[in-house]
């Protein structure tokens, strides 16, 4: 810009500068006039900076200019950094300095923007989306994407320490097997056949092994047409590594040892190495998922052999059907009311559930429990003691085949959190999912199929049942699930 170069990013100035003369170009984020005084928030990726103008000091013509500005006018402005002459602004890194502007310049006017620039506010998507260019410029999107940025340099600075090649494959190629359909790609060479995009890397880096290339990595794009959800999208990024000549402990350490260096520099998190360990079987047992939250203490009990024959036909029948009977107990929500007691019993029902057996050991000393009058009360009380109820708390029971209770009693281990507020943000609980079956029975399909992934290897002590019970073989395969959010690895 002829005449103008910018000598700092907003945050770059600090009351070290006090003093000295500094060019910043941005966008106007606000605007207080006050008659003989214009502030103006100044805007960038880096964050704020507050000017001000006074007439004397840049001209009529000047502060005439700064009084036109609106959000989102974007200007270049030189002038004085000086120590913040009202109260300092705790909440900004700029909050103790002010820029006393001596000359500004408006690169572009902007008319009114559909919806502020700013972090703490909700827009619709479709909003957001039209307006793309907008959205970007919020300062949590920034962030985000500044991390990420972060992120990846850090990566890719570890494992190139750790002995990591970083290879480029193929975005066009043939489509394979992996748990998803692919996105196809017509070919104008060939016409009538189609490229597929790449679910993973799989075959390319197990190629790389073959050849020779004993670590590898690469920040893969990925692409896997199926519906959108939570935790998938349909084009994604992932860092994909392989390793040859390594068994499970290996790959374990290197990579949680790369999630503690991240987590580290970019967030200033320790993470307590080595990270925890649970198999897949007690994960499912205790907590119903095989990507349990460990940040609060609500573990699943098994009940089946305390009412195998009690007289209440849905435990007892659910047990003799080959099922059994699992509970939770939570504690401080003996006292929810009929209607929210009705919602949950919806999500028990949602997650396959018949229906939902309850006992509600209200404050009042009152009991409520509407299988009662089919047991006993020496076995309705021991069934209390066994899942630790007390006065206060709130007892649920699933009754049928494992998977739907895991799935009913896993949903309702986290709805009970949510409504106890038990699920600390800043708290960062790493786990290690291990030992997951080889395969699973699919009814749809009347086959096994590959649980984690096809491209598993079984573990060594349980080969001698690939043939006559493949459903208890386990595989080498494992998981690091974070608060709930799963990392395959």
């Amino acid at each position: 810009m002829k005449g103008l170069k910018r000598s700092h990013r907003c945050t770059e100035v600090s009351s070290e500068n006090i003093g000295e003369t500094v060019t910043l170009m941005g966008w106007v984020q606000k605007r207080r006039n006050l008659g003989s005084l214009i502030f103006v928030d100044l805007r960038d990726r880096s964050g704020l900076i507050q000017l001000y103008f006074e007439e004397e000091t840049i001209g009529e013509e000047g502060f005439k200019k700064a009084g036109s500005l609106r959000a989102e006018f974007v200007i270049a402005v030189t002038g004085t950094v000086e120590k913040r002459s009202g109260a300092v602004n705790e909440n900004l890194a700029t909050g103790d300095i002010e820029v006393k502007v001596e000359s500004i310049r408006i690169l572009s006017e902007s008319e009114t923007p559909p919806f502020p620039i700013d972090a703490d506010i909700t827009v619709k998507d479709e909003l957001r989306l039209k307006y793309r260019f907008l959205d970007l410029r919020r300062p949590n999107i920034q962030k985000n994407l500044m991390m990420r940025s972060k992120v990846a340099t850090l990566t890719r600075q570890f494992l190139a320490n750790e002995g990591f090649l970083e290879i480029e494959t193929p975005m066009l190629t043939r489509s394979t097997p992996e748990g998803a359909r692919d996105y196809l790609v017509p070919s104008r060479v060939h016409p009538g056949s189609f490229y597929a995009l790449p679910q993973s890397p799989q075959l390319f880096k197990q190629l790389l092994m073959c050849s020779g290339y004993d670590r590898y990595f690469q920040l893969a794009r990925c692409f896997r047409d199926e519906d959108l959800r939570a935790d998938r999208q349909p084009e994604f990024t992932q860092v994909d590594m392989e390793l040859s000549f390594v068994d499970v402990d290996d790959v374990i350490d290197v990579n949680e040892r790369l999630l503690a260096y991240l987590f580290k520099l970019c967030l200033n998190v320790e993470v307590t190495l080595p990270i925890q360990r649970m198999t897949w079987q007690d994960a499912m047992d205790y907590y119903g998922s095989d990507k349990p939250d460990l940040r609060f203490d609500m573990k699943i009990q098994d009940v089946s052999e305390l009412v195998k024959d009690c007289g209440f036909g849905v435990f007892s029948g659910a047990i003799k059907d080959g099922g059994m009977v699992r509970g939770l107990c939570a504690k401080g929500l003996g006292d929810v009311s009929s209607k929210k007691m009705k919602h949950i019993e919806k999500t028990a029902k949602d997650y396959g559930a018949k229906g939902l057996a309850y006992i509600q050991l209200k404050s009042d000393g009152t009991v409520k429990c509407p299988f009662s009058k089919f047991m006993s009360e020496e076995e309705l009380q021991s069934l209390i003691q066994a899942m630790g109820g007390e006065t206060g708390d709130l007892l649920v029971f699933a009754a049928d085949k494992f998977k739907v209770v895991c799935d009913v009693l896993g949903a309702l281990r986290l709805k009970f959190a949510e409504e106890l507020n038990l699920l600390d943000k800043s708290d960062y609980r790493f786990v290690w999912i291990t030992e997951f079956p080889l395969l699973e029975w699919s009814e749809e399909e009347n086959r096994y199929t590959a649980m984690h992934h096809p491209f598993t290897m079984p573990m060594e002590e349980d080969l001698d049942m690939i043939d006559t019970e493949p459903g208890k073989v386990r595989a080498k395969a494992y998981d690091i699930v974070l608060n709930l959010s799963l990392i395959h690895i």
